[in-house]
């Protein structure tokens, strides 16, 4: 299972998915272990995360990445300054 990042996706390719309509979520820093039960897409306006899937890779996320987190992923996020991010479930 891998997390896909796109860095600084286009305004047009934002306005077709709907982004700015997605609910917002924010978190402090911190660190806690998730479990995707629904495939996540999410834009980052604000802060810096790492993301380390149980059998897989850190991936750094920042503001301007658009990333998508697969169904029944299990991973650990640390959150290095607080995020705040767009998110949709499918």
């Amino acid at each position: 299972m891998k997390i896909t990042v796109e860095r600084n996706p286009s305004q047009e390719k934002l306005d077709e998915m709907g982004v700015r309509d997605w609910p917002i979520w924010t978190k402090e820093a911190s660190e806690f272990p998730w479990l995707y039960d629904m495939t996540e897409t999410c834009y980052v306006l604000e802060g810096r995360v790492v993301v380390t899937p149980d059998d897989g890779e850190p991936v750094e996320i920042q503001p301007g990445d658009l990333v998508t987190f697969p169904v029944g992923m299990s991973c650990t996020w640390k959150v290095i300054e607080p995020i705040r991010k767009h998110y949709n479930f499918s």
